[in-house]
């Protein structure tokens, strides 16, 4: 992130050999918006609103061959009108860059609350538009990782109970939270991963940011119900063998 003069420049991108037009990244940024936010953000016009009030208000679009500029005029996050959110793709990236935008948040406040949901929400919207495939490497089998999970499991058990004393189980949830968001965002190895040769990697074969980890833990109950990897498709990672 930059800032000069109260205006914010942000940069987010991923690898993609998939072909996008301008078109297509203009069309898909309003409706992944809604999917990515659950349905709390939603397209009016040429604005992103939380119910009835407007978060973002773009200009007319600037569209390319294959990319897009959405000028930034108004709303309740924009502390004035100018700057423009790019999202282009060219030699093997997709890059979403947000240049010249005034936020109305305080710098601190910004950089603590907006900037990291900010680089969330995007990084996972352009994760979507490279797509699943090709795979960033070689999936690793349900069996390993399902030895890697008992593992970890059997780690933060361990932990709980010797820190915990009467607090077991808040103990447990909080170690268990704090150590596969710092392992997956880090290394992409937990203790579970390292002993049984695999990794947590984004779906375009990066570092799984923090975003992506804490996402990635919220949705891990939702794929235990499914019984399959619905925690991976929704935070935009994959786990691969080494």
């Amino acid at each position: 992130m930059k800032w000069f003069g109260g205006r914010v420049t942000v940069e987010d991108s991923v690898a993609s050999s998939r072909k996008v037009t301008g078109r297509d990244l203009r069309k898909d940024y309003f409706r992944e918006m809604t999917r990515l936010t659950f349905g709390l953000l939603r397209q009016r016009g040429s604005a992103l609103t939380l119910g009835p009030l407007e978060i973002i208000r773009f200009g007319p679009p600037k569209t390319a061959k294959t990319a897009v500029e959405l000028p930034i005029e108004s709303g309740l996050a924009v502390g004035a009108p100018g700057g423009h959110l790019r999202i282009a793709a060219a030699k093997g990236r997709i890059t979403a860059s947000v240049e010249g935008y005034r936020p109305r948040l305080p710098l601190p406040v910004y950089m603590l609350i907006q900037l990291p949901i900010h680089h969330t929400v995007l990084r996972l919207y352009l994760l979507r538009q490279r797509g699943r495939l090709p795979t960033p490497g070689v999936p690793a089998p349900p069996t390993r990782r399902a030895a890697a999970a008992a593992i970890d499991a059997g780690v933060c058990v361990a932990a709980a109970l010797v820190a915990g004393k009467g607090r077991r189980l808040p103990t447990l949830v909080a170690i268990a939270a704090g150590y596969h968001i710092a392992c997956w965002s880090t290394s992409g190895r937990t203790i579970g991963g390292a002993l049984t040769k695999q990794r947590v990697v984004a779906g375009d074969g990066s570092r799984v940011s923090v975003g992506q980890a804490v996402i990635r833990l919220l949705a891990l109950p939702f794929a235990v119900v499914r019984m399959r990897a619905l925690h991976d498709e929704i935070a935009g990672t994959e786990v691969v063998a080494e």
